[in-house]
């Protein structure tokens, strides 16, 4: 399904806003942008935002921008930057003309400031960070006055660029913007514009040692890539009347409207950027792209399509107030996906020998199965022999009506895509753990009930011995096992799942799955979703990493 016909379906105000504003000659041609800071990898929250912004752009026929917010150096680093960009690739979306950087704009920034000054209404104070903190004031009680607010133009000027010259050190000097330290929004009491960071810059090298605050350069570089409609999540509706302040006392060339909508929070999931990075610098997850993260690129190792993270975000309605979505509505969306489009194929998690005595030895039979019981992918070729393994779970030393669809001595089971056996016995080793089961072959069964009317009680996957591919399977699991892990009083930490991750060694998966491509997805018929690892995956050591089970396994928890 097009990106066009999933959004035309859900509620959202802003395109409402941007199809009134098209008709009333407002806008001729829409320009969106997805803004992100380039200080971590992206999460789903920004899977949200970018589904957003530039589905809108495609629905309206217009383009999105992809800019870097990149003025803080001490945060920023070239391989957020990169990943970032194949990020939004990979979501299938493209941006208009070149990447843009909040730093290309810093000699234009840095003519505002000084505009601002000329006008009176910025200076250079020289508060240090607890001094300025307490001037501030609190919520309910209004700020006073900064003692270096009445500073006159020329010094400002002066120190403003002796300051971009390196003269002074960190925290010594700051631009602020002379507004109204009284007023009931805190964003407004003499916010600062600029301060000193003697650091070099991923783009700019150490062309500057002054960088603009976030809430200085946003709005103005919306303005001058003519951004008509800035879409931003609601904590950046209090910032509004500050953006807008910047706007109306700076002669910018556009002048772009501001529009916020709820975030996508998600129940059983962290999405703070510092809470994530600390997932990654303690060592509690094995990088940025640990398929348990809820980054894009977490995700995508994990095994969720591109197809199903878009078809899940255009599934959400566009609000006006934040809420918290239910995980399990992602978990369905890259099951759903999955489902229609996965190839089948069997893997044996837990392996347990099944000898065929009457089968002959050395002799192998080569039996078709569908890639796909309802898609047309062509089909595969099943190697059968004499030895098979089965997973543990299939076989019981005893009958019972619970386990009926089980093998068990003198009980038939069908072999998936194969023939019927019967179970004769089983063998033990010295710790009394059943290690070989066997069984003989029903003749003429592949497709077809026994022609004796004792039909199989049930189906069990197999791989073949003697042709099947040793592999390592990951099986993953929520990362939280607390529905509000950073909600409470306790740390976020004190919930992760210890079960989060079980490593299986010595897997066995049919012949051709070694030769999977990686990111290549699978049904491993009766065990869930798997994906064959980004990196780790190769011919001569394969590796699978657990997407979703086949339902939801939370569900009954």
């Amino acid at each position: 399904m097009s990106s066009q016909s999933n959004q035309s379906k859900v509620s959202n105000f802003i395109a409402q806003i941007i199809e009134d504003d098209l008709k009333a000659g407002k806008h001729t041609k829409i320009v969106t942008r997805f803004p992100p800071e380039p200080n971590g990898y992206l999460h789903i929250g920004h899977a949200m935002s970018i589904s957003v912004n530039f589905g809108l752009a495609e629905r309206f026929g217009g383009v999105c921008n992809l800019r870097f917010d990149d003025t803080n150096p001490s945060k920023e680093e070239q391989e957020y930057v990169d990943s970032i960009q194949e990020d939004v690739k990979w979501l299938g979306f493209s941006w208009d003309g070149e990447v843009r950087y909040a730093s290309d704009y810093f000699d234009q920034f840095y003519a505002w400031a000084q505009h601002l000054v000329r006008e009176g209404k910025a200076y250079v104070c020289d508060l240090s960070a607890e001094e300025a903190s307490e001037y501030r004031g609190w919520a309910k009680e209004p700020g006073k006055n900064s003692p270096y607010r009445d500073r006159s133009v020329e010094e400002s000027l002066d120190l403003l660029e002796r300051m971009k010259n390196g003269e002074f050190d960190e925290g010594a000097k700051v631009l602020r913007a002379k507004i109204d330290m009284a007023s009931p929004n805190m964003s407004m009491r003499d916010p600062i514009m600029y301060r000193i960071r003697k650091q070099s810059h991923h783009q700019t090298g150490d062309k500057w040692c002054i960088y603009p605050n976030y809430d200085f350069a946003h709005g103005q570089e919306d303005a001058i890539e003519g951004i008509t409609h800035s879409i931003c999540t609601l904590e950046f509706a209090n910032n509004r009347e500050l953006y807008d302040w910047f706007l109306d006392n700076l002669p910018v060339p556009n002048r772009p409207h501001q529009y916020e909508f709820g975030r996508l929070n998600l129940n059983y999931t962290v999405t703070s950027k510092r809470k994530l990075k600390q997932l990654v610098d303690d060592k509690v997850v094995s990088g940025w792209d640990d398929p348990r993260m809820p980054t894009i690129s977490g995700l995508r190792r994990r095994g969720f399509t591109a197809q199903s993270l878009r078809n899940f975000c255009f599934g959400l309605p566009v609000s006006k107030s934040d809420g918290v979505v239910d995980i399990a509505q992602l978990e369905f969306a890259v099951r759903d996906d999955l489902n229609h489009n996965a190839p089948r194929a069997m893997a044996v998690l837990n392996p347990l020998k099944v000898v065929i005595t009457d089968y002959p030895e050395g002799e192998v039979e080569w039996l078709k199965a569908p890639a796909h019981p309802e898609q047309d992918l062509g089909e595969r070729s099943l190697p059968f022999s004499r030895e098979i393994y089965i997973d543990q779970a299939d076989f019981k030393e005893e009958y019972s009506k619970k386990f009926k669809k089980k093998l068990t001595p003198g009980k038939r089971i069908r072999l998936r895509n194969a023939y019927v056996i019967e179970a004769d016995g089983f063998e033990k080793n010295e710790a009394d753990e059943v290690v070989q089961v066997n069984a003989r072959l029903i003749p003429n069964t592949v497709g077809t009930d026994p022609e004796d009317g004792v039909n199989p009680k049930g189906v069990v996957h197999w791989v073949s011995a003697s042709h099947g591919k040793q592999a390592t399977i990951r099986i993953y699991d929520r990362l939280f096992s607390h529905e509000a892990p950073d909600r409470g009083e306790e740390d976020f930490l004190s919930h992760v799942n210890p079960e989060s991750l079980k490593i299986i060694e010595g897997c066995w998966v049919e012949p051709d799955l070694v030769s999977a491509a990686p990111e290549q997805c699978f049904q491993f018929e009766r065990e869930g979703y798997f994906v064959a690892d980004r990196y780790d995956h190769n011919s001569e050591a394969p590796v699978f990493n657990k997407t979703i089970g086949l339902r939801d396994t939370w569900a009954n928890k």
